[in-house]
């Protein structure tokens, strides 16, 4: 039986209907003093990596101190906004349904993200997401740029073999992150990836969403 899910965040459990964007461009701002005109690719990226390659857009060299102011003003202004957070974002259906029976039938459960802890943690509390998170567990954007390093931290913390885990997530990055552990896949087609992209990604299986709880938590504990 699987021990462990990891799951990613943003267009797998949760969509922040731009709001996310928005508040990386005032976390920009505030580090930077320069306004956020353009973000550089962000679907499976790590926050630093994304920091920085947005930076290099705007003619910037940064470091990880800059990272650092920058990972400070990001989660503050996700605090700030949190209702607005709640009022135009949403959590995926489904997405409540299958934490509380996962947790239910004694598989634990973190976050593989590239988002920095305390925003991963505001965005799942937001939309009652968090109870069945053990956040301790997880691994995060502050801790490694690569998203295969985070499966990798996630696992030892965990003191978990690749063997009894298993990563749910949304596009290609956490099928190669997952894979380069050892770790089986379970791709949903929430976010920009549709389902034939996942399946080339190689994720041992692809649904649409969320929605079939049932046969979520089967697929989570038989490990097929």
């Amino acid at each position: 039986m699987t021990r462990l899910v990891l799951w990613d965040v943003d267009h797998t459990l949760i969509d922040t209907r731009g709001v996310g964007r928005e508040l990386s461009a005032v976390a920009f701002s505030q580090t930077t003093g320069q306004p956020m005109r353009q973000q550089a690719r962000i679907d499976g990226i790590t926050e630093p990596v994304i920091f920085r390659e947005t930076a290099k857009l705007h003619g910037l060299a940064t470091d990880r101190t800059d990272f650092e102011r920058f990972a400070r003003a990001l989660a503050a202004a996700h605090l700030d906004r949190a209702a607005e957070l709640r009022e135009r974002g949403h959590a995926l259906p489904g997405a409540a349904a299958v934490l509380d029976a996962l947790t239910d039938v004694g598989v634990r459960q973190t976050v593989v993200s590239g988002n920095i802890r305390a925003v991963a943690e505001l965005k799942l509390q937001v939309f009652g997401l968090d109870a069945p998170i053990l956040w301790e567990l997880g691994a995060y954007g502050e801790d490694h740029d690569v998203r295969a390093d985070l499966v990798d931290l996630s696992l030892h913390r965990a003191h978990t073999a690749a063997a009894d885990a298993v990563l749910i997530g949304d596009t290609p990055a956490d099928v190669e992150g997952a894979h380069a552990n050892g770790v089986r896949v379970i791709a949903v087609a929430t976010g920009r990836s549709d389902e034939a992209a996942l399946r080339e990604a190689g994720a041992e299986v692809v649904l649409p969403g969320l929605r079939d709880t049932e046969l979520l938590v089967k697929l989570v504990c038989s490990g097929g």
